[in-house]
């Protein structure tokens, strides 16, 4: 009797949790819109972060489209009845200055019975990178990561891991 008393103490002591990640707490809901139409949510997390960029992709068997909007997110071109391959990055600045990388994608189909998009195949988070703290050095890249010495005009560059356009 006390190995079994001891046996189911050690096997409650001994259990073990999964660590959890900013990454868990961010997720997106879709609109019941024939327009698939997203609106992403943090659970909490942004009370407890710097800020939060969300940036959404959705591919269909002939292209990839960028969202357009800011929370919610459209994409006026994918049709309903492509199957649709829906991805994020979310970029979680923290505030002790890391930034945290989430990328999460899923399969999701127009169903014609609840007039919505459903989600048919969630997957897992594609990757999770954590970057390091980096001295805003002001230098200026293109988009093909070459440093460029001053801002282009009217093409995007990165400064300070920032995009802008000079006009």
């Amino acid at each position: 009797m006390k190995k079994l008393i001891l046996a189911v103490i050690v096997s409650l002591g001994l259990q073990t949790q999964a660590q959890q990640t900013v990454c868990d707490s961010l997720s997106y809901s879709i609109f019941p819109n024939t327009i698939l139409t997203v609106t992403s949510s943090s659970g909490g997390l942004s009370s407890q972060v710097g800020a939060i960029d969300w940036n959404f992709s959705a591919c269909n068997d002939v292209a990839c489209y960028v969202a357009q909007g800011n929370n919610p997110f459209s994409f006026p071109l994918i049709n309903m009845t492509d199957t649709v391959k829906l991805c994020y990055d979310a970029f979680v600045y923290a505030l002790d200055s890391t930034v945290t990388v989430c990328n999460y994608c899923d399969s999701v189909v127009y169903d014609f019975n609840l007039f919505t998009w459903v989600v048919m195949l969630r997957n897992t988070p594609t990757s999770i990178d954590e970057l390091s703290n980096r001295i805003a050095d002001n230098k200026m890249y293109d988009l093909f990561g070459r440093e460029l010495l001053e801002a282009p005009i009217g093409k995007m560059y990165i400064q300070n891991k920032k995009k802008y356009i000079n006009f």
